[in-house]
């Protein structure tokens, strides 16, 4: 973000004091006057200014009016800005007054910006603090964080630091924290002390951002400029702690916190809940659940979504207890949403229990939920497990089916699980029809594929040699068990000068694309041999 001028913030502070403003008035004692005498008697005098002030205020009525009408306008009509003056062909636009009244009607911020731009086209139009403000506090409310931002670089407009603080909030809920950050610093620099609720905004931008040294900096100004935190503020520390991997810290902060009677959002318990379940901390999680309930912080959804994601991601990857709190979630009249549906059949499915995993894909369609490719993989791969390749063709075909794109993950899971199987060539068809749609080949791909070669006595070196052309074309090492595959394999068919050649550029290491004749004439002597069989790779 592009600082703004120093004046931009000590231009605020030099206000003129609105007694004085009203001392100054030429006119102040004109209308005390004149009141005085409206309460004694009701003369000429009196009469003529009820008069002024019934016109006055038939002027606002019919300024209101017209800023309805326009309003609406622009409400409706997509381009309106050419003929917004042929609609109000007496009507002056650069009023400021009703330009601001026009603002204020609009409640769509996004249409009283395009007014704003627009009318700013307009000759003798100059815009005015109060308009100005309008757009810019409608923008803030309406977390618009970019524009609002966009908006004070273009019309160097320079609000009250009472409105910078909603500003640093929405910028902050943008995901902004950098620019946040400036007018911070920029508001110290001048001497104003930023709320509470501002400082927690910081924080709570920053944790989401990730940015854990950013929460202990402005933990820092804030209490150089002698603000003292609150419950949030403890938690979003203790969150901050966790980000750090210093849980045991944060356990120690969360108990010190607990004991004087406050609690921090549902947010921190979620995190600490996260964390002790990865780490098979299970006693933590009792706890902290009972902390909870006790401090009146109901455990919500995304509570037990953390609790679920923490034991998926915890070393023992147990997929009965993650179906356990799933079955105890339910329990509690929680419904379950696609995230937690598709965690729990694929920690089923990595814990081997299938019948489980399908249980929940029959609860999930029934509920109205959709499979995403996330979970049809899932599945998938554990119906390749479990040998039932039909089912799991099925499955492939039902997804693509749905619109959903091919994929390197989809062709791994298929191809590994066809070698695992003992179904090379199904596997290695699949491998020729992800070069054919350029479907991206990575090294789990090759790597699964090397393997079905071991499993198969059957197959021919010029299977082994098309894998082996295609992993150097990539920039790959060949492994180990393809060199084994392929000199047996040439010894066999009657390539012996070739099998031995391959065999002494492994034992020497030597570079397969090096510049020695050793090298060419080697490469050349094995794609010979993969275009004499070659016929056999496409019959």
């Amino acid at each position: 973000m592009a600082k703004p001028h120093p004046s931009f913030f000590t231009n605020v502070f030099l206000r003129q004091n609105p007694k004085s403003i009203q001392n100054s008035s030429p006119n102040s004692s004109i209308r005390d006057r004149n009141f005085s005498i409206l309460g004694e008697s009701v003369g000429s005098e009196g009469s003529i200014l009820s008069n002024l002030d019934d016109k006055r205020d038939d002027k606002q009525q019919h300024l209101i009016e017209i800023a309805n009408d326009v309003s609406r306008i622009i409400r409706t009509r997509p381009r309106w800005e050419q003929t917004l003056m042929f609609d109000f062909p007496g009507v002056n636009f650069s009023d400021q007054n009703l330009c601001c009244e026009i603002l204020k009607q609009q409640k769509n911020v996004i249409m009283a910006l395009r007014f704003y731009h627009w009318v700013s086209t307009r000759s003798g139009f100059s815009p005015d603090p109060v308009s100005s403000d309008v757009v810019f506090r409608g923008l803030v409310r309406a977390k618009a964080g970019s524009l609002a931002k966009s908006f004070l670089e273009n019309t160097k407009f320079v609000p009250k630091p009472s409105s910078l603080e909603p500003y640093i909030e929405c910028l902050c809920y943008n995901g902004l924290i950098e620019e946040a950050l400036a007018v911070i610093d920029e508001l110290k620099g001048v001497g104003y002390c930023l709320a509470l609720s501002t400082w927690n905004s910081a924080l709570f931008g920053s944790i989401k951002a990730g940015k854990s040294g950013t929460v202990w900096k402005l933990y820092e100004d804030m209490m150089g400029c002698g603000v003292t935190g609150d419950a949030d503020t403890i938690g979003y520390l203790i969150y901050a702690l966790s980000m750090d991997n210093n849980h045991s810290k944060g356990y120690e902060l969360m108990g010190q916190l607990l004991d004087t009677g406050h609690a921090p959002k549902n947010v921190v318990f979620n995190k600490l809940i996260y964390e002790s379940c990865k780490s098979k901390e299970f006693y933590r999680m009792t706890g902290l659940l009972f902390s909870m309930t006790d401090k009146n912080c109901s455990p919500d959804i995304y509570t037990y979504q953390e609790l679920i994601h923490g034991v998926r991601d915890s070393k023992c990857r147990d997929g009965l207890e993650v179906f356990r709190i799933f079955e105890y979630i339910k329990k509690r009249g929680y419904a379950p949403d696609m995230v937690m549906y598709s965690t729990v059949i694929h920690s089923l499915v990595k814990s081997k229990m299938l019948g489980k995993a399908k249980k929940v894909w029959v609860e999930m369609i029934q509920k109205g939920f959709v499979p995403n490719k996330y979970t049809y993989n899932a599945l998938m791969y554990g119906y390749l497990k479990s040998g039932n390749i039909n089912e799991a063709e099925r499955l492939c075909k039902e997804m693509f089916d749905k619109g959903y794109v091919d994929s390197t993950l989809t062709y791994n899971i298929l191809i590994s699980g066809f070698c695992a199987n003992g179904m090379f060539m199904k596997a290695y068809r699949l491998f020729q029809h992800m070069v054919k749609e350029g479907i991206a080949r990575d090294y789990i791909t090759f790597n699964s594929l090397i393997k079905g070669l071991s499993s198969e006595g059957c197959c021919k070196a010029v299977y082994g040699l098309n894998i082996f052309f295609d992993i150097l074309e990539h920039g790959l090492k060949p492994p180990t068990t393809l060199y084994g595959f392929l000199v047996k394999k040439l010894f066999e068919e009657g390539h012996a000068n070739e099998a031995k050649w391959l065999l002494k550029a492994r034992k020497a290491h030597q570079p397969l694309d090096a510049q020695s004749e050793l090298g060419h004439i080697g490469l050349a002597r094995l794609r010979e041999v993969f275009q004499q069989d070659h016929g056999g790779l496409t019959s």
